[in-house]
Order: C-alpha cells, then structure tokens, then sequence
C-alpha cells in the first residue's frame, strides 16, 4: 500500500516551493510506523511562466480565456498521481501571456537553471509555458544550459477551466519524461499531446488544435503516455554558447519577404541600429532584386543578414539563386526566423561577427 502526502497548504497559500515526501508503505493495514521506509524519487524543480496552461475561461467568447491566472501551485495540484512520479519543488517565474514572453525572463530561466544544477537541487527542471513563444525559449534555453540533466518544457492549448483541459495530461507526461533516465543528454525537450519534441526541430503549427507542436524537418525525437517513454532518435552533440554578463542580447530584426518587396524595412533595421538582420524570405530563403540590393548594403555596414524562410518546411540551402558566398550571407539551415534570430544574437553576443563562422554554429550538426 502506497501512501503519498499532497503538497502542503501553508506553501501553496504562501506561494512558496515545496517538496513532497514520498513513503512507501509495507504490506498490511496494520504495519507499524517503524516499517515504514522513504522511497527515494526523482527531484524535479517545477518554473512557472504562466501562459494558456495557467489560463482561466473569460465570458468575452465560447474560446476565449486570460492566461497566467493560476499559479504553478495550483497547477501541480490538479495533476493527479504526479507526486508519485517525483519530488516537486515549485517556483513561480512570472505568470504572463507567453506573447509577452522577453529576454528578462530567459535569463532568469537560464540562472535559475543552472543555479540548481550547480548546486545539486535538482535532477530535472520543468517549465510550464505558454504555447505561442514555446519553441523560442525552448531554443534559447537549449543553447546556454550546456548540462546533460533534462530540461522539459510544457503547456496546454486549453485553459485550465476548459472542458477536457489538456494541461494536466501534458504536465504529468512532461515530469515523467523528465525523470526518464533516457533523457539525459538531449538538450531542452518540449512535450506535449503525447510527443518528445526537440528544442530545435519543433514549431507551433496550428493556432488551436490541441495537436499544434511539430518537428517538421526533424520529427518528434520520441512519445509518452502514463505507461511509458520511448525516445526514437538518439541524442545529439550541443552546443553552448556564454550567457551576456550584462543581461542584453543584441538588436536583430526579422523582415518578412513577400511580393512586390522593396528594401524599406532592410534600410530602416540598419539605420535603427540593428546588428543583425534575418529574412523570412520566400521558397528557398528568397527575396527580391530590391531587397537584395538593400541586404547588400546591410552587409557593407557590418550588419550580419541570415536568410531563413517564411515556409513551413524544407532546409534553407546556400548559393542556389542567391550567392552566398558574394553577398556574404548566412543560410539559416532548418531553423526558421524566430529561432535564427535567437542564435544570432547569442553569437553576436559570444563575439561571432564572421559570416563564416556564424554559418559553422548554424549548421552544427548536420
């Protein structure tokens, strides 16, 4: 028989972390206190952030809802048999909308992080997150924590006053999948809706269905249920580059390309000061003879041009019917805008200014 104390009220009135003790009772309903011995269980450091998963419903539709209106708390709370998977430390980050997610709040992820890491709290971290920027601190993340220990990232497309809420499923699945010795080594994970997705291969892909989050040129690395978890492609090398000590990350913007495009937004990203600019460009990262000409003179000024695409799928390759190698440009590779944005301005930050070797990190692993 298995007894397991919930968490405590006064920390969840309080809002304070706490941990929850789990003891594994001897057979028979009269076993004595003394038989009693502590099983030992995973510690999993819980960082909330708000978003649709802490969600509440709102009157102004049949859909609509306020995110960030329940704490990390109450959450764990209403996640039924979690405590028998792990001990759960709970911390609350910020309780925001994740579209207002910005880089002051990564960084408080990313040290907070690897404080616990360092100072052995921990041996996995969750982090309950909005959907929309998911897959950007996802990415983020993946790129500064350089710690074999899981780092699993969640959260729910229904709010949790929703009939048939998705969150408490999705947070279960993601502590199991942190707990899970296989994994260790794989960088920031993001699960949801039964799938293990890599920081770096997914994306948001539908605006409400509960299956949105894909992996489009990579797949899913593996899947879940309460039963089980089975990771289906094996870990790859990471790389890690240095947080800025003075908490900035360098201005780059992104530039949508589209028909009929001219080189405005280019010019007005470098006269605003930017350091780096990245194109959404259309098919294989394209833009027009315009907008090439103001790329070209983006470069000549020293700022750093990637070119990604506005498409769904596919790799973005070099010197097909732009030419690279003249133009001195970045070809993004599989990551799309929002994520070349990030590694940009982290190299930028780590002091990569070349193209070349800005290319080198963006190719890191294929």
């Amino acid at each position: 028989m298995v007894s397991v104390r919930g968490l405590p009220i006064l920390a969840a009135i309080l809002g304070v972390a706490s941990v929850m003790p789990v003891y594994s009772y001897a057979e028979g309903a009269g076993a004595p206190p003394a038989a009693h011995q502590q099983v030992s269980l995973p510690r999993v450091l819980v960082l909330a952030t708000g978003g649709t998963i802490s969600g509440k419903a709102d009157t102004r539709s049949a859909i609509g809802y306020d995110a960030g209106a329940v704490t990390g708390e109450q959450l764990i709370a209403g996640v039924p048999g979690v405590e028998k998977l792990a001990q759960l430390q709970v911390e609350q980050i910020s309780n925001i909308a994740s579209q207002n997610m910005n880089s002051q709040v990564w960084f408080k992820l990313a040290e907070r992080i690897r404080r616990a890491f360092a100072n052995n709290e921990a041996d996995a971290v969750v982090i309950t997150h909005g959907t929309d920027t998911m897959e950007e601190t996802a990415f983020f993340l993946d790129n500064v924590i350089g710690d074999a220990r899981p780092v699993i990232l969640t959260g729910a497309m229904r709010p949790s006053t929703a009939i048939s809420a998705d969150g408490p499923a999705n947070m279960y699945e993601a502590v199991k999948v942190a707990v899970d010795p296989q994994a260790r080594g794989r960088g920031v994970l993001v699960v949801l809706n039964d799938e293990v997705q890599s920081a770096r291969g997914v994306s948001k892909m539908h605006t409400t269905a509960l299956q949105t989050f894909h992996s489009p040129n990579l797949g899913p690395v593996g899947y879940v249920d309460p039963a089980s978890v089975r990771f289906v492609a094996p870990a790859k090398p990471q790389q890690h580059l240095d947080l800025p000590a003075d908490h900035k990350l360098p201005r780059v913007q992104i530039v949508y390309a589209h028909a009929d495009m001219d080189a405005q937004q280019i010019d007005d990203a470098v006269k605003g000061g930017a350091r780096g600019i990245v194109i959404a460009g259309m098919g294989d990262g394209n833009v027009s003879t315009d907008a090439l000409a103001g790329i070209e003179r983006a470069t000549k000024a020293g700022v750093v041009v990637v070119r990604s695409t506005r498409v769904g799928n596919g790799f973005v390759n070099r010197d097909v019917e732009v030419d690279d190698d003249h133009y001195g440009l970045v070809a993004s590779m599989d990551l799309n805008p929002q994520k070349a944005r990030i590694l940009l301005q982290l190299l930028l930050a780590n002091g990569k200014t070349a193209a070349a070797d800005i290319q080198k990190a963006f190719s890191a692993g294929f």
